[in-house]
C-alpha cells in the first residue's frame, strides 16, 4: 500500500532514460539480478529527498534567512538540487562497486567450475552423444553460476537457435579471458567441423595448467604479502601510537619548564605552546590508518590475485584491526609514559 501511494516504481523508471534499460538490463544481469529495480530507484528518490531536508533545514536555512526572499529562493533551488544529487551519486558508486565486485565473484566462480563441466561434455561426446545433448546433459547443479548460464545457452538452442551463436552470445556477456578463450576455440571447431571432444581436452588440459601457474605465482609472492600485512596492521599502527605519546610527553615537560620559570625565554619552552594538539594527531592517525589500510589491502590483493577486486572484502577488516591496535597501543603506552608526561 505505502509503495504505492508513493510510486515508487513510476518515479523509478521517470529517471532510468529508456536508452539506458536495456544496458542496465543486462549488466544486472550479469550480477545475478533478473530485473531491473525500478522500486529502488524510486526509494532512493523519496529517501534522498527527506534526508536533504534535514541537511538543509539544519545547516544551510539559517544562515540564508538574513537575505531577502528571491536570494533565498534561488540559494535553495541549488543548495537542494546539489546536496540531493550528491547524495544519489554517492548511492548509485555504492550500488556500482558492489555490483561490480559481486560480478567478479561471479566470474571467478565459473572460471572455477568451466575445467569440470567440459570434462563432462567431453565424455558426453565421447559416448555418441550430440554436442547439444552434451551441453544439457553436464549442467549439475554443483557448478553454480556457470550452470545457469549453461542451462540457458542450451534453452536457447533448443528453441531454434544456433548453438554456435548461444555459445558465443556467453562467451561476450562476462569480461573472462579463459571464458572467451575456451568458448571461441570450441566455436571455431564447430565451424571446422573437426573432433570437439579431442579440442576439448585440451582446452582443459589449458585450463588446469593456468590455474596451476596462477597457484604457484600467489605461493610465491606470500612473502610479500606477509611483509605487508605486519607493515599496515601492526608497525604502522604502533608507529603512530607511538608518536602520539611523544608528542604528549613533550608538550608536558615543555609546559613543566616554563611553569618553573627557569627557561621562559628558551626555545625549547615555545615547544610547550604548540599548536598541534594531542587530539587532533589522534584524529589524524585514525584517519591516516584506515587509509593505509585499504589502500594496502588492494595492493596486496593485485600482488596475490592480480585483481584489485578480491582484496575489496578484505578492506573493512583491515581498517578494524588496524585502529584497533592503535587505541590499545595508545592506551599501553599512556600508562606506561603518564608519569613522564
Amino acid at each position: 500500500m505505502i509503495k504505492d501511494l508513493l510510486y515508487l516504481e513510476l518515479f523509478g523508471k521517470a529517471f532510468v532514460p529508456k536508452k539506458l534499460r536495456p544496458q542496465l538490463r543486462d549488466y544486472l544481469y550479469k550480477a545475478g539480478i533478473t530485473e531491473v529495480p525500478y522500486k529502488f530507484f524510486g526509494g532512493l528518490f523519496w529517501v534522498t529527498l527527506v534526508v536533504t531536508y534535514f541537511i538543509y533545514f539544519s545547516t544551510i536555512f539559517r544562515p540564508l534567512s538574513k537575505y531577502g526572499a528571491f536570494a533565498v529562493l534561488i540559494f535553495t533551488f541549488i543548495s537542494w538540487f546539489l546536496i540531493q544529487s550528491l547524495m544519489v551519486v554517492l548511492v548509485i558508486f555504492s550500488v556500482y562497486f558492489y555490483l561490480n565486485i559481486r560480478i567478479y565473484n561471479r566470474v571467478l566462480n565459473m572460471e572455477k567450475h568451466l575445467p569440470d563441466y567440459l570434462t563432462l561434455v567431453s565424455n558426453n561426446l565421447k559416448g555418441g552423444l550430440s554436442f547439444e545433448k552434451s551441453l544439457w546433459l553436464a549442467i549439475k547443479s554443483e557448478f553454480g553460476v556457470l550452470a545457469k548460464e549453461m542451462t540457458l545457452a542450451s534453452k536457447r538452442v533448443l528453441t531454434g537457435n544456433d548453438v554456435k551463436d548461444s555459445l558465443l552470445i556467453l562467451s561476450q556477456k562476462y569480461d573472462s579471458p579463459s571464458l572467451k578463450r575456451s568458448l571461441n576455440l570450441i566455436i571455431g571447431e564447430l565451424e571446422a567441423g573437426g573432433q570437439i571432444a579431442k579440442v576439448m581436452d585440451k582446452i582443459v588440459d589449458n585450463l588446469k595448467k593456468t590455474s596451476a601457474l596462477k597457484q604457484e605465482m600467489a605461493a610465491a609472492t606470500v612473502t610479500y604479502t606477509i611483509f605487508m600485512v605486519a607493515i599496515v596492521l601492526f608497525i604502522t599502527p604502533a608507529l603512530f601510537a607511538l608518536a602520539q605519546q611523544l608528542l604528549q610527553i613533550i608538550i608536558g615537560v615543555t609546559k613543566t619548564i616554563s611553569a618553573s620559570g627557569t627557561g621562559s625565554n628558551s626555545p625549547i619552552s615555545s615547544i610547550g605552546q604548540s599548536s598541534i594538539d594531542p587530539k587532533d594527531f589522534k584524529t589524524f592517525s585514525i584517519i591516516a590508518i584506515g587509509i593505509i589500510s585499504a589502500f594496502s589491502s588492494m595492493i596486496i590483493s593485485i600482488i596475490s590475485k592480480g585483481d584489485i577486486r578480491g582484496g575489496i572484502k578484505y578492506i573493512p577488516l583491515f581498517i578494524i584491526i588496524g585502529i584497533t591496535l592503535f587505541l590499545m597501543v595508545s592506551n599501553a603506552l599512556g600508562g606506561f609514559f603518564g608519569g613522564i608526561g
